[in-house]
Parts: C-alpha cells; sequence; structure tokens
C-alpha cells in the first residue's frame, strides 16, 4: 500500500509499504478515507523534531473497518469510524481515569515502526478502546467535521475546558492556526460570550468571526498584550488559550491573563522556556492543559457534529490527493493554506 515516509527536513514522500494487517487479537485495519496534515507534523518537516529516515507519518484520519482481530467487539468491518491521534487499551488506570493519552499500552501513529495516518490504511492497535464508530447513515459531507475531531477540535476543545471557558467568560485564544481556531469555536460551543483571537492573517481571521470570536488583535508581542488589556478594560483575559507552544506565544499568553486567571495550553512546546512562576505565584495564574484526552471527547463533539449544532471543518482550506502530500505539507509551512485533507 501507499504511505507518506519523512527522510528529513522537507523531505515528504509517498512510498510502498508493507499492507496494514491484523497483528493481535485486538487490533482493527481501517481503510483511510479522509487523512489530514497537522501543524504539528510541520516540526518533524522542518527538523525541529527529530524523526528516523523512512519513519510513517499523520496521526488524523476517518475511514472503513475492513478487517478486524478475533478479540475485537466494538466495530466489524463495514463500521466507519474516527481514530484518536494516539490509540490506548481503553481499560488501564490511566485510560479509566479519563488520560487515554498516558496509556501505558497507547501509542501515536507513525511513532517506532507503527503505521500512520497519511497513508491507504491503518493497523489499530486495541481497537475497542480507540476507534470510535459512526452511525451508519451519517452524510459524507460531514466527513470532514469529523476528520478534525480527531485531532484539532479535541485539543481546542482541551484548552478551553482546562481554561475554565464558560458562559458568560472572556476569554483570548493565542495561535491562529488550525487549534487555536478550534479553540475559539470551543469556547463558543462552551457559552463564552467575548472571544479575543490573536492573529494577523486576514483569511484565518475571517474563519475566527465564523467560530464567534468577537474581537481580532493582529497585533504580536506586548503591542498585542496590550491591546488585549485595553480591550479588557486594563485587566486582561481570565480565560486564555495557549494553542502554539512556543516561548513567544507563551510570553503572550502570560502577559495578557488577568490576575486570577487560568491559561489553557495545549500548543506542543517546540523551543518553550520553562515557566516562569516567580511571575505567574504573585499573580495567582493558574496553569492546566497538555496533550489533550481526545478520545474521550470524541463522543460528546460527534453528537454535536451530527446535531448540526458544530462544523469545525473551515479548518480545512485545501484538499490534495495522496500523491501530492509533499505539496501539502510545503503549503502549510509558507502558510499559503490552514490546513490540508488527503484523499487516499
Amino acid at each position: 500500500m501507499r504511505a507518506t515516509t519523512i527522510h528529513g527536513p522537507k523531505d515528504i514522500r509517498v512510498e510502498q509499504v508493507p499492507d496494514a494487517a491484523v497483528r493481535d487479537p485486538h487490533d482493527a485495519v481501517v481503510k483511510v478515507e479522509l487523512a489530514c496534515i497537522c501543524g504539528s507534523d510541520l516540526w518533524a518537516y522542518r527538523g525541529v523534531a527529530k524523526r528516523a529516515p523512512g519513519q510513517r507519518i499523520g496521526h488524523e484520519f476517518v475511514g472503513e473497518v475492513v478487517e478486524v482481530g478475533p478479540e475485537v467487539t466494538s466495530v466489524k468491518p463495514g463500521d466507519r469510524v474516527i481514530a484518536p491521534f494516539v490509540w490506548s487499551d481503553g481499560t488501564c488506570a490511566y485510560c479509566v481515569q479519563g488520560l487515554p493519552t498516558s496509556c501505558r499500552d497507547g501509542g501515536f501513529w507513525g511513532s517506532g515502526t507503527s503505521d500512520g495516518g497519511q497513508g491507504e490504511a491503518v493497523r489499530v492497535p486495541f481497537a475497542d478502546g480507540t476507534l470510535v464508530r459512526v452511525p451508519e447513515d451519517v452524510d459524507t459531507a460531514l466527513l470532514p467535521a469529523l476528520l478534525a475531531l480527531s485531532d484539532v477540535m479535541g485539543t481546542g476543545h482541551h484548552a478551553a475546558v482546562s481554561a475554565g471557558a464558560a458562559p458568560g467568560a472572556t476569554v483570548a485564544v493565542v495561535g491562529d492556526g488550525a487549534v487555536g481556531l478550534c479553540g475559539v469555536l470551543a469556547a463558543k460551543r462552551l457559552g463564552a460570550e467575548r472571544i479575543i483571537s490573536l492573529g494577523r492573517h486576514e483569511d484565518r481571521a475571517e474563519v475566527a468571526r465564523l467560530f464567534g470570536a468577537t474581537d481580532q488583535v493582529p497585533e504580536r508581542g506586548e503591542e498585542a498584550v496590550a491591546r488585549v488589556r485595553e480591550l479588557t478594560g486594563g485587566l486582561g483575559a481570565p480565560v486564555v488559550l495557549e494553542c502554539v507552544g512556543t516561548e513567544e506565544s507563551w510570553t503572550t499568553a502570560i502577559g495578557l491573563v488577568r490576575d486570577g486567571g487560568r491559561i489553557g495550553y495545549v500548543g506542543v512546546p517546540h523551543q518553550a522556556p520553562n515557566l516562569p512562576t516567580g511571575k505567574l505565584f504573585p499573580r495567582n495564574i493558574g496553569i492546566a492543559g497538555g496533550l489533550a484526552p481526545v478520545r474521550n471527547y470524541l463522543p460528546e463533539l460527534m453528537a454535536d457534529v451530527l446535531a448540526g449544532r458544530l462544523d469545525p471543518s473551515p479548518v480545512f482550506d485545501r484538499t490534495l490527493p495522496l500523491d501530492e502530500v509533499a505539496d501539502g505539507y510545503r503549503s502549510m509551512d509558507d502558510r499559503s493554506a490552514l490546513k490540508v485533507v488527503l484523499t487516499p
């Protein structure tokens, strides 16, 4: 089968790899219908996050189950499913706690010798603990929205929940990538009254407004902090979503959060400093978040998509066949595309 591999910085290829196959009684094989490129994939593409030459890549996909192991009970061949960005057994202490991202038997797509999501098919370990079945009669037009639940929507939701977004809240979102935009949508879904989106790209600002942003701040750094404080009576925002993971984004988030407020962080921490606890402590700033337990959020978010109450699909602005995946990476790297869908 064909799958995406990475061989070094800016070196993305589609190659023939061994077919995905059941190797354990708890496995399933999923034929990919839609996959996509994540902003976090760009860290490897740029050479910041190291990958072994030829390693598989991609962790967001929806598709059809084509084979299951003898111990799998929750899905069967012919079922359409969503896969969160990690697999988990669903039974360990962490999974029961609601933290499948810490599952001792879990893992990330594309890690080691595992299949990546940007391919024609994926072997899914622990199918019962990992996959979420989509109802049979779902309109295929909803597939992009369901694909967004595999990572970016669930991650934006985790930021909003961790920061305490609630009805009537004022929320500031640092980052205008797909996760940040989904953070805007998540804050709106949770009832936030005022949502300040930080970002300087007008096409992304348009999506932010569509998702519920009430204010747009194109400034960066200290100017962005000053602008948010101006918009909030000099106090700052009580709820801040950090959706980038760099030193600059953290400095901005800490600068614009209100004393006594909370920062929900989900940006993958690259080039980010240690937290300046000396500055956070006297201001009573709370920090929560991390790697989003998307599997836990999938049922409720999928229900809202199916009911027409939630549509994160506007984060996708380009669709390419799998064979053109390298062009997709280039376009996201140079920011000419926000988030690229792949059709195997």
